[in-house]
C-alpha cells in the first residue's frame, strides 16, 4: 500500500513534546512558541514581517480579516478554486465574496479577471498560492496599490516557496501558512502561522491572538497584570503543537529537498505521457520557486480521472482530487458570486488528480506509481 499522505515526522518531535510536558506550560506563547516564531522571522529576515503561531491556518485568516477591519458590505476577491476557509474567514466578518476564474497553467487566480472584478466595495484581494506555486504577485500588488486595496496571501501550501526570491506570505499586507497534517510541515496535525507584514498591524495582532488581551506583554514582564484591550479570540497554538513543529523544523532542509526530488522524479518519468498528449503536468513559472507540496496530473475529463483514480486504488495506491469550486457550492452561492464566466475553474478542477508525495516516500515507490499510471494508458 502506498498512501496518499503521511504526516511529517523527522525524529526529535517526541522528545520536544515530552520536554514541553515536563515544563508544565502547555497553553502557548512559551519557549517552543517563541523558538518557532523566531525561526520564521529569521527566514523572513529581509522583511519587517512578524510571525505569530496560531491554532490553524483558518484562524490565521480569520485574524487577517479582523486586522483589516473587514465588515458588512465589503467585497473580497478570491479564486473559487480554494478551500472554504479562505472564504469563511471573510464571510464571518460580513463580507461578500467575489469569486474569479483561474489560470489553468497554475490553478492560481487570474489577475486580469480580478482587475475586472473590482468595484467601489472591494476591500481586499486574497491570493491563493496553489501547490506552493505563487500567484503573479508583481501584477497583483501593482493592481492592489493602484486601487488602494489590501492583499492577503493564503499561502497555506507555501512554506519555503518563493516568488522572485521572496518567501510566500511576505509580499501582501498579511500572509498565512498551514501546518495541518497534510502539509509539508506539521505542528502535530493542526496549526498555522499568521505573517503580519504591516508594522502598524503587528501589536494589535498579538492582542487579537490572545482574546484581545495584552497577556503577551505580561508574559514578557512589561506589565504587572494583563487586561482586555481590544477585540479578539483564542487563536494561540498550544506549546505541544509548537514543540512538535519545532521538531519538524530541525529537519526542514532535508524534508524540503526530499519533496523537491520526489516531485522532479514524477515529472521526469511522466513527461513522455505529457509529450504524447495523454496527460498534463504542473507548470512552474520562471519567477516561482516551489516547495514540492503537490504533484498532480490532469486527465482529459472527469470520467477519465475517476477511471484512473479507481485503477490506482485497485493497485493500493492512494490519490486525491482537490477542491470543488466554491462558487458552485451551496454556501458559495449564498455568500458570494462569480464574476464573469467560469472558463477554467470547473473544467480544470474536474481533471486534476493528486499523486502521493510525503516525507519518507521512496524513489522506488514513485517509480511504482508512475509505472501504474503508464499501464493505465497502455504503456
Amino acid at each position: 500500500m502506498i498512501p496518499f499522505n503521511r504526516p511529517t515526522q523527522t525524529g526529535p518531535e517526541q522528545a520536544f513534546v515530552t520536554e514541553a510536558l515536563n515544563q508544565n506550560l502547555l497553553s502557548g506563547n512559551g519557549a517552543f512558541t517563541q523558538r518557532c516564531e523566531q525561526w520564521f522571522e529569521a527566514l523572513f529576515a529581509h522583511t519587517q514581517s512578524r510571525a505569530l503561531l496560531t491554532s490553524s491556518c483558518t484562524h490565521a485568516l480569520e485574524m487577517a480579516a479582523i486586522l483589516l477591519d473587514i465588515k458588512e458590505g465589503d467585497e473580497v476577491i478570491m479564486p473559487s478554486f480554494t478551500f472554504p476557509s479562505t472564504a469563511n474567514a471573510f464571510v464571518l466578518r460580513g463580507a461578500r465574496i467575489v469569486f474569479v476564474d483561474i489560470e489553468p497553467s497554475t490553478m492560481n487566480m487570474c489577475v486580469d479577471v480580478a482587475r475586472a472584478a473590482i468595484t467601489a466595495k472591494t476591500k481586499a484581494i486574497v491570493a491563493v498560492h496553489y501547490a506552493g506555486v505563487a500567484c503573479d504577485m508583481a501584477a497583483l500588488m501593482a493592481l492592489a496599490s493602484a486601487h488602494h486595496i489590501v492583499v492577503v496571501e493564503d499561502a497555506a501550501q507555501g512554506m519555503l516557496a518563493a516568488y522572485n526570491g521572496k518567501p510566500l506570505g511576505t509580499m501582501g499586507h498579511i500572509g498565512a501558512y498551514s501546518f495541518h497534517a497534510t502539509k509539508n510541515f506539521t505542528s502535530g496535525g493542526e496549526g498555522g502561522l499568521l505573517i503580519v507584514n504591516e508594522p502598524q498591524l503587528q501589536q494589535r495582532a498579538y492582542w487579537l491572538r490572545e482574546s484581545g488581551t495584552n497577556r503577551r506583554d505580561f508574559m514578557h514582564g512589561k506589565v504587572d497584570k494583563y487586561s482586555w484591550v481590544d477585540k479578539g479570540s483564542s487563536y494561540l497554538a498550544s506549546e505541544l503543537n509548537a514543540a512538535y513543529l519545532w521538531g519538524n523544523l530541525q529537519s526542514s532542509k532535508v524534508v524540503h529537498e526530499q519533496r523537491l526530488a520526489l516531485w522532479a522524479l514524477y515529472f521526469k518519468i511522466l513527461s513522455p505521457l505529457m509529450a504524447q498528449g495523454a496527460i498534463e503536468l504542473p507548470h512552474v513559472p520562471e519567477a516561482c520557486y516551489h516547495n514540492g507540496h503537490i504533484f498532480y496530473i490532469k486527465l482529459k475529463n472527469a470520467g477519465e480521472r475517476l477511471a484512473l483514480e479507481e485503477y490506482l486504488a485497485a493497485q493500493q495506491i492512494g490519490t486525491a482530487t482537490h477542491y470543488v469550486p466554491l462558487h458552485s457550492s451551496q454556501a458559495g452561492q449564498r455568500y458570494g458570486r462569480f464574476h464573469g464566466t467560469d472558463v477554467h475553474t470547473t473544467q480544470e478542477s474536474q481533471r486534476l488528480l493528486r499523486l502521493p508525495v510525503f516525507y519518507g516516500l521512496t524513489a522506488e515507490q514513485v517509480e511504482q506509481v508512475c509505472a501504474t499510471v503508464e499501464r493505465f494508458f497502455g504503456q
